[in-house]
């Protein structure tokens, strides 16, 4: 029995035990996924099989702490398209159904398992340009920015220049194509009470598309499937706002709140920090936005895990990442261990393109 023959046993029992299917039908599919292999070296999955993949590599997802709501993730069947235009319009009907105008829904394109690569991290994010006067943009983006340039891509050398999408399909050049502005949605970062946080002209883009990740289902890897939920406030305003190697925002804050930066037990970073999540919170849910804080997230998570427990189903997890990076210690998550062991389906790294 081939590893990939065995693979879409594992995942064929599981599906099909899950959804209630008979042990006839069971052995019947795999019959025919049998004959595929010897006959192609591979099968096809159905679409009702990639959905559920999808939907499970989600629910397998170790650092995930949204992973309650696996069930609603909407699953494009783009196997199919060929060219890279074809594709770039795929993904901007991605973008604009996972928008769909501030109320985020959870959503996965699924790309052929041959040949075809986004270059992207996520398809929507920041440049990152190396000046002479120091970085400008998000420091994370600093080597796909120059790639993009080396493809031709000119940015405004400001500090939210939204990136272009970069599709190679085969072993053909990589084609860079534009984003239409109408097509993302930005958050501007104020704050509820500190007025001056305006004019700091800080923003964040509405959906956490990730592109860079390879989805496994059953043997079968597909090296192209974005996929977004929608952001935990922390994401934004504890990390990429936050972060010293991305937008270092937290100094900035403490000045203007006219703390005492000089000491670090004046717990400066704490305060300008949760100002700066307050802001980041404050801001999605003005403009009708989907974001969760840490807190409600954390107890979304342990619904989850009930209703794991409640369908036999252990919890797996990767503690560093599921505890939030702010206030970790206020959720339950903080206190309690977990088995890191990594199922499929599922969604892993895979080597960068560039």
């Amino acid at each position: 029995m081939t590893g990939m023959l065995k693979e879409a046993e594992d995942f064929i029992r599981s599906y099909y035990n899950e959804i209630g299917r008979s042990e006839l039908e069971i052995h019947s599919r795999l019959l025919e996924i049998e004959r595929q292999i010897k006959k192609n070296g591979s099968y096809e999955q159905t679409i009702d099989e990639i959905t559920y993949g999808a939907k499970a590599a989600w629910r397998n997802s170790n650092k995930c702490i949204g992973r309650l709501f696996w069930q609603s993730l909407n699953v494009f069947d783009k196997r199919y398209m060929q060219t890279e235009e074809e594709i770039y319009q795929a993904l901007l009907e991605h973008i604009q159904f996972a928008t769909n105008e501030g109320r985020i829904r959870p959503t996965i394109t699924v790309f052929s398992p041959h040949d075809v690569r986004i270059w992207n991290h996520q398809l929507i994010r920041y440049a990152g340009y190396k000046t002479e006067k120091g970085i400008i943009g998000d420091p994370d983006s600093i080597a796909f920015t120059k790639v993009c340039q080396d493809l031709g891509w000119k940015g405004n050398n400001e500090h939210f220049d939204i990136l272009p999408l970069v599709i190679q399909t085969k072993n053909n050049q990589p084609k860079l194509f534009e984003i239409p502005k109408e097509y993302i949605l930005e958050v501007p970062i104020r704050h509820q009470e500190l007025k001056w946080f305006e004019e700091l002209n800080v923003k964040w883009y509405a959906v956490p598309i990730i592109s860079s990740m390879k989805l496994e289902i059953g043997g079968i890897t597909y090296p192209a499937a974005p996929f977004n939920g929608w952001y935990m406030g922390t994401e934004i305003g504890a990390r990429n706002l936050a972060d010293d190697n991305r937008y270092n925002m937290v100094p900035i804050i403490a000045e203007n709140m006219g703390l005492n930066t000089k000491s670090n037990a004046s717990l400066w970073k704490d305060r300008a920090l949760v100002e700066l999540n307050a802001a980041v919170l404050f801001s999605f849910k003005e403009d009708g936005v989907s974001i969760v804080d840490h807190h409600t997230a954390a107890q979304q998570f342990k619904r989850f895990e009930e209703k794991e427990g409640e369908a036999g189903r252990d919890v797996t997890g990767n503690w560093t990442w599921l505890i939030p990076p702010l206030s970790p210690g206020t959720t339950h998550i903080f206190h309690k261990p977990y088995n890191n062991e990594k199922k499929t389906p599922n969604y892993f790294y895979q080597p960068s393109p560039y």
